[in-house]
């Protein structure tokens, strides 16, 4: 099981997306479909996720 609040993680119910993780997980933490996780102005992203294939996928970025 993973741990509540944690970090947030979508493959339980998606799948592996693979390098459209990051995207897609950004997206929805921001439109609030993510319970428990939420952004704010300043706060520091790093998201990443690896695919099939050796796909691999990150950011590290500041919410303006």
């Amino acid at each position: 099981d993973i741990p509540e609040s944690v970090m947030p993680m979508t493959i339980s119910w998606l799948g592996n997306s693979s390098v459209a993780t990051v995207p897609t997980l950004l997206d929805m933490v921001m439109r609030g479909k993510m319970n428990g996780h939420n952004i704010s102005s300043g706060d520091n992203l790093v998201l990443t996720s690896v695919g099939a294939g050796m796909n691999i996928n990150s950011i590290i970025y500041r919410m303006p």
